[in-house]
């Protein structure tokens, strides 16, 4: 595995970040989030950078950690708060609460832009087995059927008895 990823990332350019990638990324982003240590919401970003001078200064930013290879300790910084799981009998057991972890929204925002692009060049470059589909976009539960599908139908093919085990890894 290790050789593999040693090759994608020694075959891949970086080329700085786009005005486009930015912005597309940032409108699937969800307006209702609550904000993380910097009491910044998705909403406040979204109306910061249409202006377009403060846009191009955060992915000259982001081009510029990328290039030092820094990620600044502030995006580090996490606050975690703790809700409790709805009609529970009990709240005397940690099961019964959901912790959520709240980060700087700027820094979400670069992590999903890199995330992005990764996810491009590790499917275009075949990286990913086709079968695997949890956590990729444009991959869906009809996705998963047919990949099912094409495996039993395979088995059969093969007059080989045909069964499936599936693993939902969270």
């Amino acid at each position: 595995m290790k050789k593999v990823l040693n090759k994608l990332f020694t075959n891949l350019t970086w080329n700085p970040f786009s005005e486009e990638e930015f912005t597309s990324t940032l409108t699937k982003c969800n307006n209702l989030s609550t904000s993380g240590p910097n009491k910044l919401v998705w909403r406040h970003l979204k109306h910061i950078l249409k202006n377009l001078t403060y846009l191009k200064n955060i992915i000259n930013i982001a081009n510029m950690y990328l290039e030092l290879g820094y990620w600044p300790s502030h995006f580090k910084m996490s606050t975690t708060i703790v809700i409790p799981k709805l009609n529970k009998l009990l709240y005397n057991s940690s099961k019964s609460f959901r912790p959520i972890i709240l980060l700087n929204i700027l820094g979400k925002l670069i992590e999903k832009v890199i995330g992005d692009r990764l996810q491009f060049h590790m499917t275009s470059n075949n990286f990913i087995h086709q079968s695997q589909l949890d956590g990729f976009k444009f991959k869906s539960t009809s996705d998963v059927g047919v990949a099912l599908t094409h495996f039993i139908h395979m088995g059969w093919v093969r007059n080989l008895p045909t069964s499936t085990l599936t693993f939902d890894i969270s």
